[in-house]
């Protein structure tokens, strides 16, 4: 989930000198690949870990709020649990709720449902999506414990599916749902604005249809980027490498009418 969610907030921003890539552009729900290390968690005698998370998580699962450090998004976590196949995990900054996630174990038990709600932009952005059990729960724990693989992005609204770039001679622009940023083909870090986790850009240009994009975030390289421009300037194919989860997730862009 959290790979998922990550890509598509941080949609990489990037343009051809051409002007190919500039306008408004959608996300391809069918087009969600996701290869790596999986989402583990464990949720036993009260208390909850996500070992996936960068740093890991760990809270009691008691339906209250608690603090947390080392996290870019939020330094506080709530899990609830709803029932034996069923939670819900909460996670806030400074008070504010940036995203909430209900997580449901199929009766077989080899597949959940995720739905969100995230609030880092400027319009709330929903969602939903499975994963596939690749690692089995430990006897006694509940049901969501175990290892996971994101199978499908099965729904998404279009404040979190829809970015708009801009391409200037030296430099290229993106917008998406409240969060920005200028960045120039200079290898410079540059501050994604309105980003609640203070995400920063580096943007390289390999060729015409070719860009490199690395974010950093609290001092170190999370993500690095490579987006693939159709010749015929309809499609961009995105492929995204989680450095920091060890996730890579494909997808594609397609470019919607003016």
């Amino acid at each position: 989930m959290r790979i998922l969610i990550s890509a598509l907030l941080l949609v990489p921003a990037a343009a051809l000198a051409s002007g190919a890539f500039d306008g408004t552009w959608k996300s391809r729900l069918d087009s969600f690949k996701v290869i790596g290390k999986p989402d583990s968690f464990l949720l036993v005698d009260g208390e909850y870990t996500c070992s996936s998370c960068n740093p890991e998580l760990k809270v009691k699962a008691d339906g209250v709020s608690h603090k947390v450090t080392g996290h870019a998004y939020y330094d506080e976590a709530m899990v609830k649990v709803i029932s034996p196949t069923s939670i819900e995990v909460t996670i806030k900054q400074q008070g504010k709720e940036i995203n909430t996630t209900t997580y449901t174990v199929s009766a077989d038990g080899v597949t959940v449902t995720g739905k969100f709600v995230d609030h880092s932009g400027a319009k709330e952005a929903t969602g939903s999506f499975t994963e596939k059990r690749v690692g089995a729960a430990p006897s006694g724990a509940h049901a969501v414990s175990g290892s996971w693989l994101t199978d499908q992005l099965s729904a998404g609204n279009d404040a979190l599916r829809t970015v708009q770039y801009e391409m200037k001679p030296d430099r290229f622009i993106m917008h998406w749902n409240g969060q920005s940023y200028d960045a120039k083909f200079d290898g410079k870090e540059y501050p994604v604005a309105g980003d609640p986790g203070h995400t920063a850009v580096t943007l390289k240009r390999l060729d015409d249809n070719t860009v490199e994009e690395t974010d950093h975030r609290q001092g170190k390289v999370v993500d690095e980027i490579r987006l693939a421009a159709a010749k015929d300037g309809k499609t961009i194919a995105v492929t995204d490498k989680d450095v920091a989860h060890g996730q890579t997730t494909t997808y594609t862009l397609e470019k919607q009418k003016q």
